[in-house]
């Protein structure tokens, strides 16, 4: 079982930036991949970046590369998302997720087991 807890999200200017942040709890945190995605009003959900707790590799999406920065930390059992040059098309409720290592396909929103509330993240133009 895994328990995730996002924070960080709020009403932003276009160009300001934010760091969510994602709380993670249980016994075997290092059998899975950390995930973060974006449902936007009126679309699905869509996959923006993932981390590995070992090593921590990262991927992302090609529409978030160089604006976003996923990262984490171990002792803490948190991992963050940093969104930089915020844009209004940013606007979405963000989530954390976590799927097994074992399962392959860090993009698809299926494959993660375990989900957070969701933190909702407004950018005004």
């Amino acid at each position: 079982q895994v328990q995730l807890v996002e924070s960080g999200g709020g009403l932003v200017q276009a160009g300001g930036s934010l760091r969510l942040s994602c709380a993670a709890s249980g016994r075997t945190l290092s059998s899975y991949v950390m995930g973060w995605f974006r449902q936007a009003p009126g679309k699905e959900r869509e996959f923006v970046a993932a981390i590995y707790w070992s090593g921590g590799s990262t991927y992302y999406a090609d529409s978030v590369k160089g604006r976003f920065t996923i990262s984490r930390d171990n002792a803490k059992n948190t991992v963050f998302l940093q969104i930089n040059t915020l844009e209004p098309e940013d606007t979405a409720v963000y989530s954390c997720a976590a799927k097994p290592l074992r399962v392959p396909g860090l993009t698809n929103r299926y494959n993660y087991d375990y989900w957070g509330q969701g933190t909702q993240v407004t950018v005004s133009s």
